[in-house]
């Protein structure tokens, strides 16, 4: 028999600041379990109106730009002059297998085991936008766990990023130098998303490249329309990561001070209602026994090429909708 999960303790847990609670916390809404999704429903209830104190930052950028040596020094620098911080690092999927390598902890060698930090490595199991499934309740454990800063590491394959801005209040994109024809290199999508942008690794012989690369993408933002400050750093040599969490601090302090911080939550908050209510109608539909029955015979006919695959969703969708009626 399973045992019951105790939503109070593990709320006074998570509300202690324990860190062996957040991580069960944590483990339960991220639960594929049906038996669980009641009991972490519950949880993210009870935590969510004491949640919104944490400074929630975004970061991404391809992979070997530097996220996780980066978010391990600067995280280090914090949580030594008195800040606490947990970082939810999402790691890829593998498409055949679902493992993850889960090598971020390893990386954030200082911040993993620093007692004011928190560092989760979850498996992205093919969502979009480099997050796990369960990242923004995640962040709500973090803030009402008394974190100051929650940081969501994506996994930076170019998916819909999005999905990660819709849960940050500051959205860092980090980006190379040196990798030929700077302006050839903007993906327009996700640098309309940021807040803020880094050229990385701006350090010994590549310092030159990186402080032209920074000038060459400022010229080409203001022909966007959008102009996002573009800063210079090395997670190596310390350089420029002062001046980079001051612009972070910054940006959410006028957001909070104007209003625009609540106006962004809100709207994050609609978003994600909506994605429930999507996720919630597609396991409905997906677990309805009419359409599992039907559903092996007409994908064999899509296969086949005797029935297209509008005719067959079509199908599937009134064998649900009969279903639910009778």
């Amino acid at each position: 028999m399973q045992r019951e999960v105790n939503i109070a303790a593990l709320v006074a847990g998570v509300r202690a600041g324990d860190r062996a609670a957040l991580a069960r916390a944590v483990t339960l809404v991220e639960s594929s379990a049906p038996r669980h999704a009641a009991a972490a429903e519950a949880l993210v209830a009870a935590l969510l109106p004491t949640s919104g104190g944490a400074l929630r930052l975004g970061i991404s950028g391809v992979p070997g730009v530097g996220k996780s040596t980066l978010i391990d020094v600067l995280g280090t620098q914090l949580c030594d002059g008195g800040q606490r911080v947990a970082v939810l690092a999402i790691d890829p999927s593998s498409s055949v297998s679902g493992g993850s390598i889960l090598g971020d902890k390893t990386r954030m060698d200082r911040l993993a085991v620093h007692p004011n930090a928190f560092v989760r490595p979850s498996p992205a199991r093919g969502t979009l936008g480099g997050v796990a499934r369960a990242t923004r309740e995640t962040i709500i454990l973090c803030g009402a766990a008394g974190y100051d800063v929650v940081i969501v590491e994506t996994v930076g394959v170019g998916q819909s990023e999005t999905t990660v801005h819709d849960m940050v209040d500051v959205f860092l994109l980090l980006l190379l130098a040196g990798g030929g024809d700077e302006l050839q290199g903007i993906k327009k999508g996700i640098v309309e998303l940021a807040d803020l942008l880094a050229i990385t690794k701006a350090d010994g012989d590549n310092a030159p490249r990186a402080a032209a690369a920074r000038n060459e993408y400022a010229h080409a933002l203001q022909y966007l329309g959008h102009t996002p400050p573009v800063l210079a750093c090395s997670a190596s040599s310390g350089a420029g990561l002062d001046t980079l969490w001051q612009h972070i601090q910054a940006h959410y302090i006028a957001a909070r001070d104007d209003g625009a911080l609540g106006t962004r939550r809100a709207a994050q908050d609609s978003a994600w209602m909506q994605r429930l209510i999507d996720d919630g109608l597609r396991m409905r539909f997906a677990s309805d026994p009419a359409v599992q029955a039907a559903r092996a015979a007409m994908a064999a006919q899509v296969a086949a090429g005797t029935m297209s695959p509008w005719a067959a969703a079509r199908a599937l969708l009134a064998v649900h909708q009969h279903a639910k009626i009778s």
